[in-house]
């Protein structure tokens, strides 16, 4: 029978050889174990972490209110292992009082990896959201755009633009991916682009004839630290945040150009490369990521609630 160390081992040695861009380790966080065998004999074994995000709380805005998320230990049964993990996490969660409303069922996953992809699927899983990575090469050329339109780094007093904007996208992500619309989200974002305006880490806004269309929040990570460390290859990385541009400003090139800009500055800062999250059931992002060099990385796979796993 193989322990965990074995699972881990070459499950590793696994993702090495369905991406590269991966990091050497796989986290395993505290939780509840399970154990499973596949129909052909082989053990496999999982932890589960269980979260919860309070009325009010940041996490709030992307995750439901109880989250249930498995790590599994599969080694190389990707399709097989992770179908029997399933089936014993299912069985475990009817003992937890799982919430009927509000809670989710998330695997995070290396998103290459289509044999457990099958298996997710077949378990009632969508994949609602991507970490996507991009490497520090020179940005996407860009059609001049009618009109003028400017990028510049915002400050302090764009608190107001910075939040509008960024609640436009939160509005937008509620109706096609993973994000929720609280009752508290304006005060959230504004006390998040507070304090984000007041750091190091960079926000640009796109203005046309001085009225802020778009917004670029982003920011720097040490990926050699949890948590970052558990999904990106050691270094100092990019991150973007969120981006947004008005309704009556997407398809005009505002954000290939605003896109241009933070990555030139990117560059300069000499980072491993930026990466991001976007919804691949979101019609614009799951476009518009790609075309500016973005390809993802990790698959976050998700039943909402809870209770609905199969």
């Amino acid at each position: 029978m193989a322990t965990a160390q074995e699972l881990l081992a070459a499950q590793c040695a696994r993702f090495a050889a369905v991406d590269p861009l991966l990091p050497d380790s796989y986290p395993v966080p505290p939780g509840e174990p399970l154990v499973a065998r596949t129909a052909s004999g082989h053990a496999v074994a999982g932890i589960v972490a269980r979260t919860e995000n309070p009325p009010g709380s940041p996490q709030g805005l992307w995750q439901p209110s109880t989250a249930f998320e498995l790590f599994p230990l599969i080694g190389d049964h990707p399709r097989e292992g992770m179908a029997a993990l399933l089936g014993a996490w299912r069985g475990w969660l009817r003992g937890q009082g799982a919430p009927e409303r509000d809670s989710t069922c998330l695997v995070t996953w290396p998103s290459r990896d289509v044999q457990a992809a099958k298996a997710l699927l077949d378990g009632g899983f969508t994949p609602l959201s991507c970490l996507a990575v991009r490497p520090p090469t020179p940005p996407c050329t860009f059609t001049e755009l009618s009109g003028t339109v400017t990028v510049r780094r915002a400050g302090p007093a764009d608190l107001d633009a910075v939040v509008e904007l960024t609640l436009l996208e939160l509005e937008y992500a509620a109706l096609v991916g993973a994000s929720t619309y609280r009752p508290g989200a304006p005060q959230l974002k504004r006390t998040a682009a507070h304090v984000r305006l007041h750091s190091s880490d960079p926000v640009w806004l796109a203005e046309r004839g001085g009225t802020p269309v778009a917004v670029a929040e982003c920011g720097w990570v040490d990926a050699d630290r949890p948590p970052a460390g558990h999904r990106l290859r050691p270094g100092t990385w990019a991150y973007v945040n969120c981006v947004s541009v008005r309704e009556h400003d997407r398809g005009t090139g505002v954000g290939q150009q605003l896109m241009t800009s933070v990555h030139e500055e990117f560059a300069r800062a000499g980072v491993v490369g930026s990466f991001l999250y976007y919804n691949p059931p979101n019609p614009l992002s799951s476009v518009f990521w790609p075309r500016q060099g973005y390809r993802p990385l990790w698959t976050a796979w998700e039943v909402r609630p809870a209770t609905a796993l199969r």
